[in-house]
C-alpha cells in the first residue's frame, strides 16, 4: 500500500481506540486472557457480556441483547450488550456450562464506594463442563469427570479427576482400552495435545466437548514435577503408578489444566490410584448401549440401573452407576458383595436404621471438597436463606 493510506490507517486506528472508555478497554485486556471464554464481566449489580459473547449469551440464556449508544466497541461500533443481575449467576451459570461453554468469572475486586478511579476487575474463576463444584452444574447422582488423553509411542495414557469429590484416577494401555474407558467414566470435558484432533477424535470419536493444551504440558518432567510438588512426595511409588509413564502425562496435564482455570485449592486430591483392569470385564461403549446398562435405547424404556438403584446417598448412586460398568471379574469378590446384601435383608431392623442415618449424611464426598476450596455453606446459613 502507498505510505500515505498507511498512514491514513493508523491514525483511523488511534482515533478508534481513542473513542474506546476505560471501562471497555478493561474488559478487552482481561477477555485476552481467555479468548476462548465467556466473560461475565462484573459491572456493578450485574454480569455483563459484550460483543460475540453477548451474541453467543442471549442466544443461551434467553436474555436480551442490546447495543449502547454511548460506549464503543474496539471497532468503533455501538458495543452490544447482555447482562443479568449478579445474584442470579447461579441461575445462568449452568446453563452456559451444559451449552459446552467455557465461562470465565470477572469480578469486582474493590468496593466501587472505595474508589475515584475505574473499579480493579480481575478474573477469578474459570468454569468449564469438567471443573466445576458447583450444586447447579452438577448431578449429585453422577460424576463430574475432567480427563486427559496422552498419545505416546504405541500406547495411550489416560487420567480422570472427579474435583468435586476428589478421586483421580489413572491409566494407560491401547487405543481400544482407553476408549473403553472414556465411554465408562463418560468425562464432561477431555484435554489433549494441541494439533492431535484428528488423532482423537479418528480413536476415540468427536461427541466429547474437549479442549487442546500446548505441547509442553505433555512431557514427562513437567508431569511428573507437578504431580510430586502437589502430593510432596520424591517419588510416584506409594500410588502404584510409578511404571505408568504415559497416565502420569496425562495426570500431570489435570493438575496444569486446574492451574490454568485458577483452581489451585485443591488439597482435598490426596491420592491417584491406578485403574486395576485386570480386576473388571472390558465392556466396549456398544456391549453398554446393547444391554442397557445405564440408558435405553426405548423412549420410555428402563435401564438397568434404573431398575435397580435404590440408593440413598449421592455417594451410593456414583458408586452404583460404576460397579455396572465395571463389573468384576472374580468370583470372591463378587459374592462379598453380596453376603453385604443378604445381610441386610436378614436384619430388616439395622437396615432401616442405617436408612434414617444415611438421609442425613448428605453429599460427603462433595461437602469435604467445598470445604477444602473454602466454598462450603454451613446449614444454619442455609435455613437462614431458606426462611
Amino acid at each position: 500500500k502507498p505510505i500515505e493510506e498507511k498512514k491514513e490507517e493508523k491514525k483511523d486506528e488511534k482515533a478508534v481506540k481513542a473513542a474506546v472508555s476505560p471501562l471497555v478497554q478493561q474488559y478487552l485486556d482481561l477477555k485476552k486472557k481467555h479468548p476462548d471464554a465467556i466473560l461475565l464481566f462484573r459491572c456493578g449489580d450485574f454480569y455483563e457480556t459484550y460483543k460475540d459473547d453477548a451474541v453467543k449469551a442471549s442466544k443461551i440464556l434467553g436474555i436480551t441483547l442490546t447495543k449502547s449508544n454511548g460506549r464503543k466497541d474496539d471497532e468503533g461500533k455501538p458495543l452490544a450488550m447482555a447482562g443479568f443481575p449478579y445474584h442470579a449467576l447461579d441461575t445462568y451459570l449452568p446453563k452456559l456450562i451444559r451449552a459446552g461453554e467455557r465461562v470465565a468469572i470477572c469480578d469486582q475486586l474493590e468496593d466501587p464506594k472505595m474508589t475515584k478511579k475505574l473499579v480493579k476487575r480481575g478474573i477469578t474463576e474459570l468454569v468449564t463442563p469438567g471443573v466445576s463444584i458447583n450444586d447447579n452444574i452438577l448431578n449429585y447422582r453422577e460424576n463430574n469427570f475432567l480427563a486427559a488423553v496422552h498419545f505416546g509411542k504405541g500406547t495411550c495414557g489416560v487420567a480422570f479427576l472427579d474435583i468435586s469429590t476428589g478421586e483421580f484416577l489413572t491409566a494407560e494401555g491401547p487405543f481400544d482400552y482407553v476408549d473403553k474407558l472414556l465411554n465408562n467414566f463418560a468425562p464432561k470435558e477431555v484435554l489433549f495435545e494441541r494439533g492431535k484432533r484428528g488423532m482423537f477424535e479418528g480413536n476415540f470419536g468427536s461427541k466429547f466437548f474437549t479442549f487442546e493444551l500446548d505441547d509442553w504440558v505433555f512431557t514427562e518432567t513437567t508431569a511428573r514435577e507437578k504431580l510430586l510438588k502437589h502430593f510432596e512426595t520424591k517419588n510416584l511409588k506409594g500410588f502404584g503408578v510409578e511404571h505408568l509413564k504415559n497416565g502420569i502425562i496425562a495426570s500431570g496435564a489435570i493438575l496444569q489444566y486446574l492451574t490454568m482455570t485458577q483452581h489451585t485449592q485443591i488439597g482435598h486430591i490426596t491420592s491417584l490410584a491406578r485403574i486395576e483392569e485386570d480386576k473388571y470385564v472390558r465392556l466396549d461403549k456398544f456391549t453398554v448401549r446393547s444391554l442397557e446398562l445405564i440408558g435405553s435405547m426405548n423412549d420410555g424404556g428402563s435401564s438397568l440401573l434404573n431398575v435397580i438403584d435404590r440408593t440413598i446417598s449421592p455417594m451410593g448412586a456414583r458408586l452404583l452407576k460404576r460397579w455396572i460398568v465395571f463389573p468384576l471379574k472374580d468370583e470372591k469378590p463378587i459374592n462379598e458383595r453380596l453376603n453385604v446384601v443378604e445381610y441386610f435383608f436378614r436384619q430388616p431392623d439395622f437396615k432401616e436404621l442405617i436408612e434414617e442415618q444415611l438421609h442425613l449424611v448428605g453429599d460427603l464426598e462433595r461437602i469435604i471438597s467445598k470445604v477444602a476450596v473454602g466454598r462450603a455453606v454451613s446449614y444454619t446459613h442455609l435455613r437462614a436463606h431458606e426462611t
